[in-house]
């Protein structure tokens, strides 16, 4: 588990398709697209989420405890030669997050509660997942996939990324059957903002974006696909 153990920021903004168009314009002039985007300069992102059986993550997010964590499988644009084992953790509006490699056939395994090998692994991530499915009982809750279009400046460390289409998996926890229902799980369809930075913001950024002039939300893709009918 490679880290440096360093708590980054982290602010969300629903948008409207509008808002979309106009800050992309915007940074597109002044910061670089990420290199793992296309040639579009997009991105989809299908995330598996877990959970204990009581929900204790959607139950922590919606009482807004302060220190909280959730554990997540990820890989891009339906490419199943490169995934990982996410975990991520939320403190007093800051972020931490841990990765690990799996490979496919890993991730069936988990899903077929073969964990064995997770705890013979010599990665630290993936021996605590193997504690957390053993002693929490955690286990596949729902698939969220968006497509994401992200931005990089240097200064401070700042990732800025616009994620549309946000929708929840209907009736699968396999993340890789892809003739799949979904449904949207952000209210009028719409897309999220998220920027993350790590001591500070360069204020021409910030202007671009207008933090200043819209209020932070408190959205979560997981918690919005639990609560979603």
């Amino acid at each position: 588990m490679k880290s440096n153990f360093k708590y980054r920021f982290e602010i969300k903004h629903k948008i409207s398709d509008a808002d979309v168009v106009s800050i992309k314009s915007k940074l597109s002039r002044v910061m670089k697209i990420d290199k793992n985007s296309s040639g579009e300069g997009m991105y989809t992102i299908r995330s598996l989420y877990f959970d204990t059986p009581e929900n204790k993550a959607v139950a922590e997010k919606l009482d807004g405890v302060p220190y909280r964590e959730k554990f997540r499988i990820r890989f891009y644009n339906y490419d199943s030669s490169f995934i990982k084992l996410e975990k991520k953790i939320k403190n007093n509006g800051m972020t931490l997050k841990f990765s690990a490699a799996l490979t496919k056939d890993e991730v069936v395994k988990i899903l077929n509660n073969d964990i064995g090998f997770l705890k013979e692994s010599n990665d630290t991530l993936l021996k605590e997942f193997y504690i957390k499915l053993k002693c929490t009982r955690l286990q596949p809750k729902s698939i969220v996939d968006y497509e994401r279009e992200a931005y990089i400046y240097p200064l401070g460390n700042v990732r800025i990324t616009l994620d549309r289409n946000i929708r929840k998996v209907v009736n699968s926890l396999d993340p890789f059957e892809y003739d799949t229902l979904s449904a949207p799980i952000v209210e009028n369809k719409m897309s999220v903002l998220e920027v993350k930075y790590d001591e500070f913001i360069p204020d021409f950024v910030r202007d671009l974006i207008q933090i200043n002039k819209c209020s932070s939300s408190a959205i979560s893709k997981y918690v919005s696909s639990r609560l979603y009918i």
